[in-house]
């Protein structure tokens, strides 16, 4: 094997203190994501009693399992 393709098969580690900042980051999302799909709806809105992001992902919940009517 020559110089060049050792450098490229060497994997580099990373830790779990180093990733803290993506998985959290992908934690908020994915949370804010459960939450417009599935309880985002009337009187728990957060943009007040519209029904425009429940009407937007209408067919995400039924495709989840989410109830909605």
């Amino acid at each position: 094997m020559t110089s060049a393709g050792a450098a490229r098969a060497r994997a580099t580690a990373t830790t779990a203190v180093g990733n803290l900042p993506s998985l959290i980051g992908a934690l908020v999302v994915g949370l804010l994501l459960f939450y417009f799909v599935g309880f985002d709806e009337g009187a728990t809105s957060l943009f007040g009693n519209t029904m425009v992001v429940h009407e937007f992902v209408h067919d995400a919940r039924h495709f989840l399992g989410f109830p909605c009517h």
